[in-house]
């Protein structure tokens, strides 16, 4: 049987593979006996809740009970009508012939996520390192597709180092991410993901700026001793009281000094102008899992670490 791929839904509406399978009835039967995971898109939620899609050059129908795993228990018709115009993954659970003698396939979304729960999500540990899809944001934190439409928590105080007002502040809807496994899956089937130790440490994006340049940045606070302005995704420094400065505006700073034993940069902003307060320079690191992570320099009194 041919080896399934649990990626973020969306992932494989355009391969190769995904077009071949949804292109005839032959490859629509063969799925189906081979187990294969497929996408196709939403494109109706009818009066019953069940949902149709578009499957290459098919059309399908996923019975409500079929559009959410675990399954068993009532699905909140949300849960099937945020589907209509975005990609779902599918298993072919049969094939049926409609009164024109169209075949219309029968569709579960819940047989592939129980596949991507058993054969993937459940061996991921501490420390792993996956791709994963934005879904949604809440004030408290993000929801992120980890395979299958799957959607676990980045809880907003694991997005970064760098302390942020609101989860759109690093992510918008839809963005492709890295995140790492900050609690692997417990009881209820749920998994906890983390970002900020994937965006480097202190001396790590510290060596990108020096003392005397002029940088871009991005205001995150301010208080009454001073303005605290975003350089990169992990990284903050503190510069001093300006008038009509406010949370958002894009800074251009002067780099005063930079002290690796406080994890301390001084900054004098030099102006600032309105922007849509997003900074998402992201460079993941090329690995797979991550066994810890310390942010904070050897020199620094502070510890900020991450134990996996």
């Amino acid at each position: 049987m041919k080896r399934n791929t649990y990626c973020p839904e969306g992932g494989l509406l355009r391969t190769e593979g995904n077009r071949r399978y949804t292109a005839t009835v032959e490859g629509l039967r063969c799925a189906m006996e081979e187990g294969i995971i497929l996408e196709g898109r939403g494109f109706l939620c009818d009066e019953a809740r069940d949902l149709h899609v578009s499957l290459g050059a098919f059309r399908g129908i996923m019975p409500k009970e079929e559009c959410l795993y675990p399954g068993g228990g009532e699905i909140k018709d949300i849960a099937i009508i945020s589907r209509v115009g975005k990609p779902v993954c599918c298993k072919i659970i049969d094939l049926q012939t409609d009164e024109e003698g169209n075949v219309r396939p029968v569709l579960s979304r819940k047989e592939a996520q129980r596949e991507c729960m058993h054969n993937y999500v459940e061996k991921l540990c501490s420390g792993d390192v996956v791709d994963a899809k934005v879904t949604h944001l809440d004030p408290f934190g993000a929801f992120c597709d980890i395979g299958c439409g799957l959607v676990s928590l980045m809880p907003i105080d694991c997005m970064s180092v760098s302390r942020i007002n609101h989860p759109r502040e690093r992510f918008v809807v839809g963005q492709k991410i890295r995140a790492v496994i900050k609690h692997a899956v417990d009881e209820y089937g749920r998994i906890t993901l983390s970002h900020r130790e994937l965006l480097g440490t202190w001396e790590e994006n510290a060596e990108r700026f020096s003392p005397g340049q002029t940088a871009a940045g991005i205001v995150r606070t301010v208080e009454n001793y001073g303005i605290f302005v975003e350089l990169a995704p992990n990284l903050a420094g503190l510069a001093e009281c300006k008038a009509d400065v406010h949370p958002g505006q894009h800074a251009a700073v002067y780099i005063k000094s930079i002290i690796p034993g406080k994890m301390k940069i001084k900054l004098a902003i030099i102006d600032v102008c309105e922007g849509d307060g997003l900074m998402n320079d992201y460079r993941y690191p090329d690995t797979d899992h991550l066994d810890g992570w310390q942010y904070s320099p050897a020199e620094c009194d502070k510890l900020i670490e991450t134990v996996f």
